[in-house]
């Protein structure tokens, strides 16, 4: 597994590991004409890069997601982001891969896809605090230079009534969602509290982090220019 640049330090005292934030150091700037690729099928992650007002294509990554036994939520999430990255393989090119990976209780929260699902998820989620790991890789195809980030975020939910799930879930769309809620839309009125330092994590790429990463690769953010010059 091929991962740079994030430190976990546990403390027993504590339920979540801290994460030392990476330092964003400046690689050799990559040269104009360098492709920038998100290696995702959301569209939720497609709107958010939007943000950035950078072109860009999309390539829907086709990735193994399947559990492996006593990982850890933090370390799946970076695995799967920097295997997405690696999915890119056209020359010129810098690649983002991006994974999510939401607990409750130490239980992985899939996407419901179902409205039985996403009210029973709901229910047992009601009262809880919600821990969501958001993990962003970024690579150079050419050189296979990588730099990663991994954003921690708790969202602690209010004690739900039967009510007002089943109000949520008629009037909002959350079922591509894990958690079975979207804070950016309706699930804000599911919430008590959030603790994160990068929303846009919350919502799949975090992009504080990401032009961050981008800036040390020479990326020029903002700025009219797509790259830095040599």
């Amino acid at each position: 597994m091929r991962i740079k640049c994030v430190k976990r330090i546990y403390n027993h005292c504590e339920k979540h590991p801290k994460v030392v934030e990476m330092s964003f150091n400046m690689f050799k700037p990559i040269p104009r004409g360098t492709d920038l690729i998100l290696a995702s099928s959301s569209p939720y992650r497609a709107a958010l890069l939007k943000r950035l007002k950078i072109p860009f294509d999309i390539y829907a990554p086709f990735v193994d997601e399947s559990e492996i036994d006593s990982e850890p939520a933090d370390l799946r999430a970076m695995r799967l982001a920097s295997e997405k990255a690696d999915v890119i393989t056209k020359p010129d090119t810098l690649s983002i891969g991006s994974d999510q990976v939401a607990t409750c209780n130490d239980q992985i929260l899939h996407k419901p896809k179902t409205q039985l699902a996403a009210k029973s998820q709901l229910t047992a989620c009601s009262g809880e605090r919600l821990a969501f790991w958001t993990a962003i890789c970024v690579k150079y195809v050419n050189s296979g230079e990588r730099k990663q980030h991994l954003v921690f975020s708790e969202v602690k939910l209010r004690d739900l009534t039967d009510e007002e799930i089943d109000a949520y879930l008629r009037l909002d769309d959350p079922l591509d969602c894990a958690g079975s809620f979207k804070w950016e839309s309706l699930g804000i009125t599911l919430i008590e509290s959030i603790n994160t330092k990068d929303p846009t994590a919350l919502e799949g790429l975090p992009l504080i982090a990401l032009s961050n990463i981008l800036r040390s690769f020479g990326v020029s953010l903002p700025g009219s220019a797509y790259f830095v010059e040599d």
